[in-house]
């Protein structure tokens, strides 16, 4: 039986109830021991989705890459090789700026492209980029009501969101320092006092929890070599669970140790009680935050979707589904590229894609 499940609270005789404090303190085990195997999953799988990324989507996500930019200048060719009535040139070169404009954002020092990119747009690719980070700017300020200083230095997307982060962080600290004084300033109602003075005694609970611990573990009061190594990394555990105000990997420990049981829990008072769940809710909503960011981070560094739900254990599936995907795109490119040597196929590609677009810009009429 692990540590954990020896901590849940049974009941004294068989068809006891449980106190309302007890089967909290339960549910809060069983929730914290869910998240914990959820991060450690998550940290082991995206440590083998990295690995699987680089064998396998890599030298696909590259061959992908090269092979639109062939297609752009095979567009390009297209474009000089053919006439085109008005209205198909226009089509073209929209689509040729749209897919040469994302290869850019990615890589910025691609002259050729940019050349390319330049040749067919009115506005060249420079001075769009400007305009379009000093509108996502003017709006990040309305929205945020930020002053994010002048454009200069802000020429990146990087360097936008960088300044916006420093600048809410900023606003952030500003407001709880505001706050704060205005506390200062005004006298504490009994339900402040009250919250504070419950999270002061959760606060004590804890420390005991740790003198009890120090007092058994203290290595320099252990003569024996081998006792006194053991005990010097148990308590190492014991200072990094006090530091992360980990109760429930204290609790642990003193299992560990035989320094309480099994009873001890279910032993405990009301009042010992609620200050633990208070210590453990807070612990649970740490968790909740972490896994928030592993899983944003890993969107983040493989270009997924955020709200897509991810599930660290079907990591293997989302790698062979993104393969399948650009397997099948990578065919498209190549169909893509056969079509722009008939004329006629071409023609009636540019009437289907002026349709789509015309069918998108209904969908996000305003109403």
């Amino acid at each position: 039986m692990s540590s954990i499940a020896t901590l849940q609270v049974q009941a004294a005789q068989p068809g006891a109830a449980l106190t309302p404090s007890q089967k909290r303190f339960n549910t809060l085990l069983r929730q914290i021991t869910k998240a914990r195997q959820t991060l450690e999953a998550w940290n082991e799988g995206i440590a083998a989705y990295r690995q699987a990324h680089g064998e396998l989507l890599k030298p696909l996500q590259a061959e992908l890459l090269a092979g639109h930019r062939q297609w752009v200048f095979a567009l390009d060719a297209a474009l000089d090789q053919h006439s085109w009535s008005k209205t198909d040139r226009g089509t073209l070169a929209e689509i040729l700026c749209e897919a040469a404009g994302e290869l850019l954002e990615a890589r910025a020092d691609d002259a050729p492209l940019k050349a390319l990119f330049d040749k067919h747009s009115e506005v060249d690719f420079d001075t769009g980029q400007r305009e379009r980070i000093k509108a996502m700017k003017g709006l990040a300020e309305a929205m945020t009501g930020l002053d994010l200083g002048d454009d200069e230095g802000v020429a990146t997307d990087a360097a936008l969101f960088e300044r916006m982060e420093q600048g809410l962080h900023e606003q952030l600290a500003a407001e709880a320092a505001q706050r704060e004084a205005q506390a200062g300033r005004r006298r504490k109602s009994a339900a402040q006092e009250r919250r504070e003075a419950e999270a002061a005694q959760a606060t004590q609970s804890v420390r005991e929890v740790y003198r009890k611990l120090a007092s058994a573990l203290h290595p320099d009061r252990e003569t024996d070599e081998g006792q006194r190594a053991a005990k010097t990394a148990l308590m190492q555990r014991v200072n990094q669970a006090y530091e992360a105000k980990d109760l429930l990997a204290l609790l642990e420990l003193q299992l560990q140790i035989e320094q309480i049981d099994a009873s001890h829990i279910a032993n405990a008072s009301e009042q010992r009680l609620k200050h633990y769940n208070k210590v453990l809710g807070e612990q649970l909503s740490e968790l909740k935050m972490e896994l928030e960011c592993v899983e944003m981070a890993f969107c983040m560094e493989f270009g997924l979707d955020p709200d897509r739900g991810l599930d660290p254990s079907r990591l293997g599936r989302l790698l062979e589904q993104i393969h399948r995907q650009w397997q099948a795109e990578l065919a498209g490119q190549q169909r893509e590229m056969r079509m722009l040597g008939d004329q006629a196929a071409t023609k009636r590609w540019l009437k289907r894609e002026r349709q789509h677009r015309r069918d998108a810009d209904v969908d996000f009429l305003p109403f």
